[in-house]
């Protein structure tokens, strides 16, 4: 039938229906995915719509997702970290949800520690395994909502369940019902869902769990899982690799309103942040992520990377305090010992650090040339220069600023001061150094060849 769509304003064709194909033989898209070659970027040249939900936000599974790529959170260092979350996402709860395993005694203390806390965001949500007897831990808890485990691509159903596709959806279904049937919102995370047979069982597992919904009057939410990393944001890109394709898909022909869906991705090909960012425009609410990226093999959507992109699509930060990442950062570094890469965006010791000389005498003349945002302001992240070989006049000048607090303003490249700690840096250089020179070692030799140049900083510091 057709009727006008107030969603869309255009006349649609109203009844969709998808029904399971139950193969013989699993689809592995061979052609895509050779496992011995890289795998293939197919288009079909059929684009879709852009749809950008009313309210887009941010779900955590730094707890979950996150602890399966490093040694396991202290029930403390979980409580600090779900405190700087809140305090990060703001008082409208941007970062609405952080998910944690609930398994482990240490698990359950991490969530009763949390909750006592009283905060209204992150709420907190469980991840369990599609089995009906791990409910209990849910409902124990007192914990509203569950992630479930529903492995939608032939890989997992046929190879991982040994099942057909009509075994796995009545499992999955009958798990969902137990989950209705003692009150506890489900959250289906829909595995692998970039190798999996989009319309022949991701589109009917989908409109059955809306048909249980409508039934049960408790809303169902899906949670699409990029697990590989082999979602691709071009526009006509075909299924089921599409992202677009994926969210529209789920939106539109599913009919699962966009605060139910989320998007999960993981960045073994670079495409995480960009993933997540094209769901939102697509239909998808949530973004899902951990702090730092920190998550199975080469990661997952970092969340401090998405709270940039929900401020530059959204025109505001909406009350987030993007200074805490910096916090965040550094706490992993000094509390649990990971080494941050250097290089890493927003985060790495390197994020605001220049070496080059022409890039500091740009810095010199207005921050804004070389550095990309006001990072002072937004990240606590003032830029900073390295000396090394290529730093020259400019990059002494900016670093001895940026050391003793702009006290230095009247400094110029062209001061004669300058001149023999500029010789000794070029003869180190000379001589085959290749590191580069260290606060503590440069502020000693400017007070071993540079007296009066040594004596205004002190004086300026004092």
């Amino acid at each position: 039938m057709l009727e006008f769509s107030k969603r869309t304003n255009t006349l649609e064709q109203t009844e969709y229906e998808y029904t399971l194909q139950d193969v013989e033989e699993p689809q592995l898209y061979r052609l895509l995915y050779n496992y011995s070659e890289v795998p293939k970027i197919p288009f079909n040249h059929r684009h879709v719509p852009m749809h950008p939900p009313d309210e887009i936000y941010i779900t955590d599974t730094t707890f979950r997702d996150g602890q399966q790529a490093r040694e396991p959170y202290t029930v403390e260092q979980i409580v600090q970290l779900y405190k700087f979350m809140h305090e990060l996402g703001g008082p409208k709860g941007v970062i609405r949800q952080s998910e944690f395993f609930l398994y482990s005694d240490k698990d359950r203390r991490a969530v009763e520690a949390c909750r006592a806390l009283g905060y209204r965001y992150p709420e907190i949500t469980g991840w369990i395994r599609a089995r009906k007897e791990d409910f209990r831990l849910v409902k124990e808890l007192g914990i509203t909502e569950t992630g479930i485990l529903a492995s939608c691509s032939d890989y997992h159903i046929f190879k991982k369940l040994h099942m057909t596709r009509r075994q796995a959806m009545d499992q999955f279904l009958a798990v969902v019902k137990e989950a209705l049937a003692v009150g506890v919102r489900p959250r289906v995370h829909l595995e692998d869902i970039t190798r999996a047979d989009f319309y022949g069982f991701v589109m009917p597992l989908a409109s059955e769990l809306s048909k249980l919904a409508q039934e049960s009057g408790i809303p169902i939410k899906i949670r699409a899982c990029d697990t590989l990393g082999y979602g691709v944001s071009y526009p006509g890109v075909a299924l089921p690799r599409s992202v677009p394709g994926i969210a529209y898909g789920l939106w539109h022909y599913a009919r699962f309103p966009s605060d139910l869906l989320e998007w999960h991705g993981h960045n073994d090909f670079h495409r995480a942040v960009v993933n997540a960012g094209t769901a939102w425009l697509y239909g998808i609410g949530a973004a899902n992520c951990t702090l730092l990226g920190i998550g199975e093999r080469t990661g997952n959507t970092p969340l401090e990377a998405m709270v940039f992109e929900y401020a530059a699509l959204r025109g505001t930060t909406d009350g987030m305090n993007t200074r805490i990442i910096t916090e965040i950062a550094e706490y992993y570094r000094r509390e649990l010992g990971y080494e941050v890469p250097p290089m890493t965006p927003l985060v790495g010791e390197h994020f605001t650090t220049t070496r080059a000389g022409i890039h500091a005498d740009g810095l010199l003349k207005d921050e804004e040339i070389y550095n990309i945002f006001d990072t002072g302001t937004l990240l606590n992240r003032p830029v900073r220069v390295l000396i090394n070989q290529t730093s020259g006049a400019a990059g002494l000048v900016h670093w001895l600023k940026a050391r003793y607090n702009g006290h230095l303003n009247d400094l110029d490249k062209r001061d004669p001061r300058l001149a023999p700690v500029l010789a000794w840096i070029a003869a180190e250089y000379d001589r085959g150094r290749s590191t580069e020179i260290g606060d503590v070692e440069l502020e000693a030799r400017i007070a071993e060849l540079s007296p009066d140049l040594y004596a205004a900083i002190t004086g300026a510091a004092a």
